[in-house]
């Protein structure tokens, strides 16, 4: 007898003995959604052996729901195949890999809804996947479960180290905020904790932002109005954003010269015309000939 089955013989002996059957199944679900969602099962012959056990135990009804969670998981992979394939005939919006489970909602632990701020490159590819499924499976709707998403995040680190991290989804919105140094971070940041409404407290104190720079919430903070309008900090512009002001400038009045040089020629066309120094074409009214 392997080491997993000696495990489900000793939890089976168990369960006979347990009175709350309803509580294990509860907790059992919760872990087994885990274990299948993120990979992490031992073998998926050795939880439908275990389920097996469970159903000669209880009956059907007691498994019925732990059943449909693996043939959620079958499915997704077959329409995960289609979608590829889908994908493969249009233009993709960016380079990250999309993979998706449909979980019915009946056969998974309950899951409380949370709404994130996705990057733009993400919510393309999620209406790009709800498009698909909808149009193969009209009058179904889909919720999406944030607080299950994992993500493998490629990720350069000093002396050109290259490493993939898998992280939650909530890890990857934080990392992904180092990406590129932001400068309307910077202000605001400033904003907070170095103008006169100090709302955060920075260590070490001073007015720059620097990468060093940690920051707390001021718990102590105190001000005699109730409601206090904090100020966003203007940045100086850089000489490149002051050239690039300057060309912008000179870009727009070229295009109100062009612009009113043809309504001026219109004018004078129209004058000699009158004056019987040139006529339309009869032809073409595009066209106009000088009167000898």
């Amino acid at each position: 007898m392997g080491q997993i089955s000696l495990r489900h013989f000793i939890v089976c002996a168990f369960f006979i003995w347990l009175s709350g059957k309803d509580v294990f199944e509860a907790f059992y679900k919760k872990d087994l959604a885990k274990r299948l969602l993120l990979g992490k099962s031992a073998s998926v012959d050795a939880e439908k052996s275990m389920l097996s056990k469970l159903k000669q135990e209880c009956g059907g009804g007691f498994t019925s729901k732990l059943e449909g969670m693996f043939k959620d998981m079958e499915l997704s992979k077959d329409i995960m195949l289609a979608f590829k394939q889908h994908m493969c005939n249009i233009e993709a919006p960016g380079s990250i890999e999309l993979t998706v489970n449909i979980l019915t909602m009946g056969y998974w632990p309950t899951y409380t809804p949370t709404e994130v701020n996705l990057p733009e490159e993400m919510v393309k590819f999620q209406d790009i996947f709800k498009k698909f499924y909808l149009s193969k499976h009209s009058g179904r709707k889909l919720q999406w479960q944030p607080t299950l998403g994992h993500c493998v995040l490629k990720a350069t680190f000093s002396s050109n180290s290259k490493k993939e991290l898998q992280v939650s989804l909530f890890q990857t919105l934080c990392l992904l905020l180092f990406n590129d140094e932001d400068v309307e971070l910077r202000k605001t940041l400033q904003s907070l904790a170095c103008g006169k409404a100090r709302v955060l407290t920075k260590e070490p104190k001073g007015k720059e932002i620097n990468d060093e720079d940690r920051f707390r919430f001021n718990k102590g903070f105190t001000h005699k109005l109730c409601r206090i309008k904090i100020n966003q900090i203007q940045m100086k512009e850089t000489q490149e954003e002051n050239v690039s002001t300057t060309e912008r400038v000179f870009q727009d009045r070229q295009y109100q010269v062009d612009a009113a040089i043809p309504s001026d020629l219109k004018k004078r066309i129209e004058s000699l015309i009158d004056r019987d120094y040139m006529e339309r074409d009869k032809d073409n009214s595009n066209q106009y000939k000088y009167v000898a």
